[in-house]
């Protein structure tokens, strides 16, 4: 991978038919659901909103580092609805309304120099430790220390941005990680994130060997992701139209939907895992396709597609992954991001929901935003006015290179 396309992507981290393109793969597990705007759907969480979640064996004292994020919040519910004792530490900046009853809450900071610190930690016990919100080495090296006598196991979640490139098809937790030329940098980057979380994950192992899960996600995504990274694509499917799609159907994607994600967490917790898990899915291997058409195949709407080929997407300056999300072209020296091999994760236990129910899912909770917040510029896809220029442009490629006959229809 060039250095340019693995900077940019690892900023981005941080930060037909249907049978015939995804294999006949089922979309919704409820059945042919049709969305329907939700009014005044409510941005915050409560715990015990998971149904059909069974009550965990062994009750655990669980102690989230962070927990009011994106991903946070679909841990502190999981957990609870497991039937464990959840505590969350944060800093009670980011969104403070979440959890108003049944969970402890400490303030604090994740970094020893600021304010208060971690000391609202000291003195308690836990059983397992989910860590949210490492992304700096020193950061993590001040939690595990201070909580490696008073917990049993300690979950962190990094990145698969952690390797060294993203050039290998089917890479398994063995590749070779990203290095840093100052590992004490402390400032996000494109070329500094997956190399910082892979400091973090050596850090956590020092402190706690064989007591550490490293859970690497990629792409995730469902309700409450602001980043836009895979919402772009049921919004505007939602608005119907001509859709510019990218590539081919068949290009290989992942992702993984917050709450399989925080599922797997909690259960790495529950198992003791420890070692590095590529957490993406879905669990069957699956392309942008599925992600497209799916859906289509899930809401009302009057949406064609017309497939543009990666080299005339970039020459129109419309680049993979935040400009087309939730993809790569299927060739070159990207395809290892949507391509990671997780038959780990898979055998110790990861799961994943039909991606219809996560388009539904996100494009209900969407839908219930604000108008000011769903008025606003994505912060990933593509404008209107670029997609019908770049459209208009491509229909003119085709029609000048069509041969004579072509163009008469003989």
């Amino acid at each position: 991978m060039s250095t340019s396309r693995r900077a940019f992507i690892g900023s981005a981290m941080a930060a037909g038919t249907i049978a015939a393109v995804a294999g006949h793969r089922t979309f919704a597990s409820t059945g042919a659901r049709r969305v329907k705007p939700v009014e005044n759907m409510k941005e915050g969480l409560t715990v015990g909103e998971v149904a059909g979640v069974e009550d965990a064996t062994d009750k655990l004292k669980v102690l989230i580092l962070g927990g009011t994020g994106f991903l946070g919040p679909h841990i502190v519910q999981y957990a609870v609805a497991r039937g464990h004792d959840v505590t969350i530490f944060t800093r009670g900046k980011t969104n403070p309304h979440l959890f108003p009853d049944g969970i402890e809450k400490l303030t604090g900071d994740r970094d020893p120099n600021k304010g208060t610190g971690l000391t609202a930690l000291e003195g308690k016990t836990w059983d397992v430790v989910i860590d949210t919100s490492s992304y700096f080495p020193r950061i993590t090296k001040a939690s595990c220390e201070l909580l490696k006598n008073s917990v049993k196991h300690y979950c962190l979640i990094t990145t698969i941005s952690v390797y060294k490139d993203h050039a290998t098809s089917h890479a398994d937790e063995s590749y070779p990680l990203g290095t840093i030329d100052d590992p004490t940098m402390e400032e996000i980057t494109g070329g500094s994130y997956g190399p910082l979380k892979a400091l973090c994950e050596q850090a956590a192992e020092e402190i706690m060997p064989g007591r550490v899960a490293h859970v690497r996600p990629g792409l995730i995504v469902g309700p409450r992701d602001y980043s836009d990274r895979f919402t772009y694509w049921p919004v505007r499917v939602q608005r119907g139209g001509e859709v510019m799609a990218p590539g081919n159907p068949t290009d290989p994607s992942q992702w993984i939907d917050a709450r399989d994600l925080a599922a797997f967490c909690v259960k790495s917790v529950e198992d003791k895992m420890v070692g590095p898990f590529n957490a993406v899915g879905p669990v069957t291997p699956s392309n942008i396709g599925e992600i497209i058409l799916g859906c289509k195949a899930v809401m009302e709407t009057d949406a064609t597609f017309t497939w543009v080929p990666a080299e005339f997407l970039e020459a129109h300056s419309i680049g993979a992954w935040m400009q087309m999300p939730v993809w790569v072209p299927a060739e070159g020296d990207s395809k290892g991001i949507m391509t990671a091999n997780i038959d780990k994760a898979i055998a110790a236990g990861l799961k994943t929901r039909p991606v219809g129910d996560t388009i539904l899912d996100t494009l209900n909770w969407w839908n219930g935003l604000p108008e000011e917040k769903r008025n606003r510029p994505m912060r990933a896809g593509i404008s209107a006015d670029k997609e019908a220029t770049t459209l208009a442009a491509w229909h003119s490629s085709q029609e000048s290179s069509a041969t004579p006959s072509e163009k008469t229809g003989g």
